[in-house]
């Protein structure tokens, strides 16, 4: 799915954003509102998603996410979608970004 797409779905509640960079890239640099599941500890996790909403998936150039699908989409329950080129087509759409010091 597109930056756009992800924000219109954000705004609408129908999206869970999830990102699965590390927590230091998170702290650094994030879509507001996405939630940190770090890719090293997906094992342990299990996403559970409100009724009618879906997860996507997002890193910082859609790489990480793109190599990991099948196991991203394994730790939902319901439906998962991965954020077409991170990060950086999130910023490049002229969304915001929250930054750390």
């Amino acid at each position: 799915i597109k930056a756009a797409g992800v924000a219109a779905g954000l705004k609408a509640g129908r999206l869970h954003l999830i990102d699965i960079r590390d927590p230091d890239e998170h702290a650094r640099e994030h879509i507001p509102g996405a939630v940190l599941l770090p890719l090293s500890r997906l094992e342990e996790a299990d996403v559970k998603l409100e009724a009618g909403r879906t997860a996507v998936f997002h890193c910082k150039s859609g790489m990480r996410t793109e190599m990991n699908c099948d196991r991203l989409a394994a730790r939902v329950d319901g439906d998962a979608l991965i954020l077409e080129g991170g990060l950086e087509a999130w910023k490049q759409a002229g969304l915001p970004v929250a930054t750390g010091a």
